[in-house]
């Protein structure tokens, strides 16, 4: 039977019945009649980027989504585009640029997830992911409306005023409740950005945001240094973040970036040399500051390029882990992280500091504040031994982020305890519960899911 596996940490290679791979909302709705009437179950997964087993599921029926991937519809005169929802962000993004010739407002995506391109609208939307804006809320404020097919075959409008609780449940439900087909999104002027760059003591950092965003800057992010033995009182990052310029400024069609070879080489050193790796990053990114960019595709990436070279022929992948704190809890918090990660060991590829504003409209959210996102890459060798210090150094990060009031990101590892899920996210029981309500036969499963119902005992 096939084998899958996600894109990046390569943890949960799964053995599934078949894979489906619909071109049209009806092929979706044949492979859910033809599963309910095997008695099978339904995985689904775009970009295959997610890293707890979110989209794949043992013996399901897989639906690999990214046959779905046209423009369906932009309406120009309000900002909005629909698409289905197996398009990847670079095509997206290729879209906008290549039909807006002439007059009137040129629309653009407000944010996608950094770092990778190649994950499906759907997918974003299935994890609700955010980008590097310094004031917005997670994905789900860009999205007006989707269709998704339910477990009996039938096709649901949802959006704010329209199967409302759906809407909310969907969006960071990660493919439990349906298959979604058709994503509505509301679009953004774009605009010319300039990027700015300087080399900071990480503990300074929130002064510096305020003061970025009283200067006008929208986007922006820290990579703060993956070197640990430095000196703890000015632990430096990289500080990069993003001003609206004219429109009249020329846009050049290349820049100066890193290539995926570069980040090859560059993933290769954090193995062996941390100090020089991040030596290396902080003067590339330094002799790009003052470049310019469309506000849309400045957020398009090649790392991920780089790291695949790297990992196919390594025995050691990354898992990410991303976590939420205040404002005020940022210090201290990386503090005693940077102060255990020493103690045990922990082997850190990236490490980069984000901002979300709330969500205040999925069921299950992760910015329930305004937060501090601080991402981390850690490097798991693929052995039993490698992947139980990898769940105990990740769960570690989320005690302490428990101690501060706050939360972690569920796309990533499924290694957070039934405790620690329960301390970040207090209504995930009512979240399974919902799963029952609309998906009784759960037709749409998992090995996230799996693992999850099992331990809140509703397998």
């Amino acid at each position: 039977m096939p084998e899958v596996n996600d894109s990046q940490s390569r943890l949960n290679l799964t053995i599934v019945k078949s894979i489906v791979a619909p071109q049209t909302e009806e092929d979706v709705r044949k492979a859910i009649r033809n599963a309910a009437a095997a008695g099978d179950s339904i995985s689904i997964a775009g970009g295959r980027h997610s890293m707890g087993g979110q989209q794949f599921g043992s013996d399901t029926v897989h639906l690999d989504m990214r046959g779905m991937n046209q423009v369906v519809r932009f309406d120009r005169d309000n900002g909005l585009i629909e698409v289905e929802s197996g398009i990847m962000w670079p095509e997206l993004i290729g879209f906008l640029h290549g039909n807006q010739d002439g007059d009137g407002t040129v629309w653009a995506v407000r944010q996608k997830q950094t770092g990778i391109d190649q994950v499906s609208i759907g997918g974003s939307l299935a994890s609700n992911i955010h980008g590097r804006g310094l004031q917005f809320p997670p994905f789900i404020s860009d999205i007006e409306s989707f269709r998704i097919i339910d477990a009996s075959g039938r096709s649901v409008e949802c959006s704010r005023t329209e199967n409302q609780e759906l809407f909310s449940l969907a969006i960071g439900g990660y493919g439990l409740f349906g298959v979604v087909t058709h994503v509505t999104l509301r679009l953004v002027p774009r605009c010319v950005v300039k990027r700015m760059v300087e080399v900071i003591a990480v503990r300074n950092l929130m002064p510096r945001i305020d003061a970025a965003i009283e200067e006008g800057f929208i986007f922006g992010d820290c990579q703060y240094s993956i070197d640990l033995h430095g000196d703890e009182e000015f632990h430096p990052g990289v500080f990069s973040c993003y001003r609206p310029v004219s429109d009249d400024t020329p846009v050049p069609e290349e820049t100066r970036h890193m290539s995926p070879s570069d980040w090859a080489n560059l993933y290769r050193l954090a193995r062996t040399d941390k100090e020089k790796a991040f030596a290396k990053y902080e003067q590339f990114y330094l002799g790009t500051s003052g470049q310019v960019y469309w506000s849309d595709a400045h957020q398009l990436s090649n790392v991920f390029e780089g790291y695949d070279a790297v990992v196919s022929t390594d025995q050691g992948t990354e898992m990410i882990t991303e976590v939420y704190v205040d404002r005020d809890s940022l210090t201290p918090f990386l503090t005693e992280v940077r102060r255990d990660f020493i103690k045990h060991e922990v082997d850190m590829t990236y490490g980069t500091i984000r901002f979300i504003e709330p969500d205040e409209e999925s069921f299950l959210p992760w910015a329930t504040k305004r937060s501090v996102c601080i991402v981390c890459n850690l490097h798991v060798t693929h052995t039993p031994e490698g992947i139980e210090k990898a769940r105990d150094d990740f769960r570690r990060i989320i005690d302490r982020v428990i101690e501060h009031g706050g939360r972690f990101f569920l796309t990533y590892h499924p290694w957070a305890t039934r405790e620690q899920v329960e301390a970040c996210y207090p209504r995930f029981p009512e979240f399974l519960d919902a799963k029952l309500r609309y998906d009784p036969e759960r037709r749409f499963q998992s090995n996230w899911y799996r693992h999850y119902a099992g331990l809140f005992g509703k397998a």
